[in-house]
């Protein structure tokens, strides 16, 4: 059994541009390094 208590999970925020839950975690999924703005560049390029 752990030591520790458990850690909360965090609440994903909407994406800016479309605010929609699923596709936030879908640019979480394919972010690299931190780089979230380059995520976000990838998937909205996809969209369109």
């Amino acid at each position: 059994m752990p030591r520790r208590r458990v850690v909360a999970k965090r609440e994903v925020l909407p994406d800016p541009k479309f605010s929609n839950i699923g596709l936030a975690k879908f640019i979480n999924v394919i972010m690299k390094d931190g780089k979230k703005s380059v995520a976000e560049k990838i998937a909205y390029n996809a969209l369109d």
